[in-house]
């Protein structure tokens, strides 16, 4: 276990001098409290690492990768260079009942989940860096990474971490659970930790893993999102993927006209129902832009195989269906995983929404449909509608039961996790009832096959994914054990159910 004692000290110091804040339900209370608290901090820590104002500060508040998640202001920005940061910092939010955010890579769709008004917002842009054990052949990632710096940093070794498949994405996927190209070998992305470093509600650091006295912790973060503390250092198992001259890929992507999407349906649920060959992977996305009275539908798959080629028994029906682009080749993983862009895009607010299939071809007919009706029903305020399929294999699943599984526990079984992403009007920072309305059709026409979990990375805020996890009565005790309080389920936005 890891612990630093300085932040008590600290805080018992600031405690002795001001006294506790009382918390009231008064906005403009709230707005003080938060201020004497960053005051209290910037004393103890110093002006660089706590901020109230300033180009920095500005630029936290602002940098969230979905424009809802740009409108509400932190009183102040905790800007960490150590774990003892977060630990001072927390034990205050703590003692003086301070609502609070993290913001790691910034890139969730669910408002509110890494952003906050009148409260204390932790940025990781001071702890992002990288590094590989060739001796325990573990890689060491400090929260602010993200996916693309990782992979880049480390591909001259030939290694690479279980991560996203886009490269602005942030170490918050970790704790969502994660999907990559490797998946179906290595499981899901969260499976891959050694040892994780977590900062609890009260500022304690502890050190959990899958065999000390927090391995009850050190499962609940594999797919317990922002709700189990900070986590300020992680360290995953190394893949060796190869660099970039290697070329252990073959693979790309491939886009389609609108009169494949009945054969594209009908494929995706052959490959979901009958792929077992873990060095497989696809992502299958169609996708609607919008623009003003005009959709425009293409469709969408990446497609790979860490291997030379594209074995026809798996991939035959994708590669036989009419397309309108074509590019497949040997790749590196590294460009595998930019075959997509990186997504830094920003400006547009975003929303995601979750299902799982296990059904038959008629299930993801239905969703084809319903997420047509969905699109045409709001095109007013949407500039493009996604709706994905990632196919979860029953090797992935038991990649991760070897390894001690994950808190969300999937049957064994293949499945597909369902993702619906909107991504507003450019500008457009408030949702109208008609949008509301409209997605919440959307969720109920597409409900999730029984017994499959959610994927709480791709959720909507108001689905309650927890309760979905095969593990979820562990969940909720371990969640009791560790904020009996349940401080953060109070003072922090995240997924309900706990």
């Amino acid at each position: 276990m890891r612990f630093l004692s300085a932040h008590l000290l600290i805080a018992s110091a600031l405690n002795a001098t001001f006294g506790p804040v009382l918390a009231t339900n008064s906005t403009t209370q709230r707005a003080l409290s938060a201020l004497r608290t960053c005051t209290l901090l910037q004393t103890s820590l110093g002006p660089e690492i706590v901020q109230l104002s300033g180009v920095e500060f500005l630029s936290s508040t602002t940098n969230a990768w979905s424009l809802f998640n740009t409108e509400p202001r932190p009183t102040c920005t905790v800007f960490p260079q150590q774990a003892s940061h977060v630990q001072t910092a927390m034990a205050a939010i703590f003692r003086d009942k301070i609502h609070y955010a993290v913001q790691a890579g910034g890139h969730t769709a669910m408002t509110g989940w890494n952003t906050v008004q009148d409260g204390i917002l932790f940025f990781f842009s001071h702890m992002n860096s990288v590094s590989y054990d060739s001796v325990k052949d573990t890689i060491t990632l400090q929260p602010g990474i993200h996916w693309d710096d990782a992979l880049t940093q480390l591909q001259p070794l030939g290694v690479a971490p279980l991560g996203g498949r886009l490269g602005d994405v942030g170490t918050g996927l970790l704790l969502g659970g994660g999907l990559s190209y490797l998946s179906g070998e290595f499981g899901f992305s969260s499976d891959a930790y050694v040892e994780v470093d977590v900062v609890l509600v009260t500022g304690k650091l502890v050190t959990a893993t899958a065999t000390n006295q927090y391995a009850d912790l050190f499962r609940a973060l594999k797919g317990g999102a922002n709700r189990f503390g900070i986590v300020t250092r992680y360290e995953v198992q190394a893949i060796h993927t190869g660099t970039n001259a290697d070329k252990n890929f073959f693979g790309g992507l491939i886009l389609y006209p609108n009169s494949s999407a009945e054969a594209l349906i009908n494929a995706t649920h052959k490959y979901v129902n009958t792929v077992s060959d873990p060095k497989a992977s696809i992502l299958m996305a169609f996708s609607n832009t919008v623009n003003g009275s005009i959709i425009s539908p293409s469709h969408i798959l990446t497609l790979f195989y860490n291997g030379p080629s594209l074995p026809p028994s798996i991939f035959g029906d994708f590669l036989s269906i009419p397309a309108s682009f074509t590019q497949l080749s040997p790749v590196s993983y590294v460009e595998a995983n930019n075959v997509l862009g990186s997504g830094a895009g920003r400006g547009f607010g975003q929303l995601f929404g979750a299902s799982a299939f296990n059904g038959g071809v008629d299930q993801y007919m239905n969703a084809l449909r319903s997420w047509n009706v969905y699109t045409s029903t709001i095109q007013g305020s949407l500039s493009g509608a996604v709706l994905a399929f990632t196919p979860i294999l029953r090797s992935q699943i038991l990649a991760g039961r070897a390894r001690g599984s994950n808190i969300m526990d999937p049957p064994l079984e293949n499945y597909a996790a369902v993702q619906i992403q909107s991504q507003m009007l450019g500008g457009l920072t408030t949702l109208s009832n008609q949008v509301d309305t409209a997605r919440q059709t959307l969720f109920s026409s597409i409900p999730r096959s029984p017994g499959l979990p959610l994927y709480i990375n791709e959720c909507d805020a108001t689905q309650n994914v927890f309760a979905t996890y095969g593990r979820f009565n562990e969940m909720r005790n371990t969640y009791a054990k560790y904020d009996p309080t349940r401080f953060n389920m109070r003072f922090t936005d995240g997924p309900i159910g706990l």
